[in-house]
């Protein structure tokens, strides 16, 4: 079967799997363990990791704290810097209608806590503007969090005008970077001022990932932990650091950038393919095209229900819609809703991404063929 579902995760690579066995059943050590080589070569393996990530989005070594991945770095960010906001009394929030639910339900939860949270809706596009943002930015404004790659369309968000912008304010700029980190690093090393991070986006384990709490000058971002036990990662994130899944992000992200040029060009041969192949059917694009990530394409074909394609699919090729599934119905994709998108459209993207070297084995003129066959004929 073909797997064009990166977006969800990626498979582990060969390379990287070889680091996390070794790191699990020979350098197994406790980073934190200071009475021995077995500590002393963990600690040193993940003070390596982290100067390579933080550098690889151009921060320094100590703004970088490792965590599960994005979702708890979200959480981290927003929650965190709750107590500074109560405390100097800015607490409206500006963010989007098409963040990742790992965005959205921590600032629903803020918003309960009497936090003033605005959702911004992007338009067709799938795009939020900068001046929409700015023009949203009041005194009293917090923070700003808008995501660097949206999931479901693969749009680009100008997270880096942003950060620029912002950067001479005292709002803070957070950015959910799941999909972005590794494809687009000149964005991420504008001055934001926060940035979430999941390894399993560019072939390293489930399970890890980072937080970025850049400095701005000698001020650190007034987070306040949201959890407690230990002290470890600057008191921001406890517990024992999982030495072997770090590696593997750490290897993961240096095959990424060695190869990211050619991961680039190829993924885009395979999006011209698709395009192509597509002419033959009657589709529309969800997203703006041109600011767009080149592995991530979002579509719904005229007339044909997404979830009996996937079906008909499910032994050829893994491909998601962007609804999310109840145990009785299916409901449209809050992204795309929030887009403006008729329900017809919404309810029914089909949102491919693949991971260049990894989609040989699929053919994008058979699916096309399926999809000609299913598609209602054009009324007269």
């Amino acid at each position: 079967m073909a797997y064009l579902d990166v977006a969800a995760t990626t498979r582990v690579e060969p390379r990287v799997a070889d680091v996390v066995l070794h790191w699990m059943t020979e350098d197994f050590g406790n980073a934190g363990s200071r009475t021995h080589e077995y500590g002393t070569r963990a600690k040193k393996g993940v003070q390596d990791a982290r100067s390579f990530l933080a550098a690889s989005v151009g921060a320094k070594t100590e703004e970088l704290i490792f965590t599960s991945g994005a979702t708890e770095s979200n959480n981290i960010a927003l929650l965190g810097l709750a107590a500074h906001g109560e405390k100097t009394g800015r607490r409206h929030i500006i963010t989007s209608a098409i963040e990742h639910k790992a965005v959205i339900e921590p600032l629903l939860h803020l918003r309960e806590k009497g936090f003033e949270v605005e959702f911004l809706e992007p338009g067709s596009s799938g795009r939020v503007t900068k001046e929409a943002v700015l023009g949203k930015v009041r005194d009293d404004t917090l923070l700003v969090s808008l995501m660097h790659v949206n999931n479901e369309t693969g749009v680009i968000q100008p997270v880096a005008e942003l950060a620029r912008e912002l950067r001479e304010t005292s709002t803070f700029l957070h950015v959910d970077a799941a999909q972005g980190y590794g494809k687009l690093p000149e964005d991420l090393k504008s001055p934001i001022d926060l940035i979430s991070i999941s390894g399993h986006k560019i072939g390293a384990p489930k399970g890890v990932g980072a937080l970025v709490a850049r400095r701005r000058g000698w001020n650190k971002v007034p987070l306040e932990p949201i959890m407690f036990g230990g002290g470890q990662e600057r008191k921001l994130r406890p517990g024992t650091l999982p030495v072997p899944h770090i590696m593997g992000f750490y290897e993961a992200a240096k095959i990424f950038e060695e190869s990211r040029s050619r991961w680039e060009r190829e993924a885009r041969g395979m999006r011209e393919r698709m395009l192509t192949a597509l002419r033959k059917t009657r589709f529309h694009i969800n997203g703006d095209a041109e600011h767009s990530v080149p592995h991530i394409l979002n579509v719904t074909f005229d007339g044909l229900n997404a979830e009996a394609l996937i079906v008909r699919l499910k032994e050829q090729v893994a491909i998601a819609t962007g609804s999310a599934c109840t145990s009785a119905s299916y409901t449209p994709s809050h992204v795309l809703m929030a887009m403006g998108l008729p329900e017809a459209i919404a309810s029914n993207g089909l949102r491919f991404s693949w991971f260049p070297g990894q989609v040989a084995d699929f053919v994008p003129e058979e699916f096309v063929e399926t999809v000609v066959h299913m598609q209602p004929p054009v009324a007269d």
